[in-house]
């Protein structure tokens, strides 16, 4: 995890199916994830959407996207 992965902690994430996210962005404090997440709450009134704290250790240099296709793929 890199100096300014460290700095980001706060993270606004798409809830998907299945139990999988998607981290959507990644600010310095929660008020700027809170007002980020208002917006998309406006503008995607069907998604779902959630602030979390993540301070999640680099698992072998993947994006949380990755990670997460790759625990579905396994779950099959």
């Amino acid at each position: 995890m890199t100096y300014r992965e460290r700095l980001t902690c706060w993270a606004v994430v798409r809830l998907l199916p299945n139990m999988q996210r998607i981290v959507v962005a990644r600010f310095r404090s929660r008020s700027d994830a809170d007002g980020h997440l208002q917006v998309l709450q406006r503008m995607l009134p069907m998604a779902q959407f959630r602030v979390v704290f993540d301070l999640e250790e680099d698992s072998g240099g993947m994006r949380d996207e990755e990670k997460f296709g790759l625990e579905a793929a396994l779950a099959r």
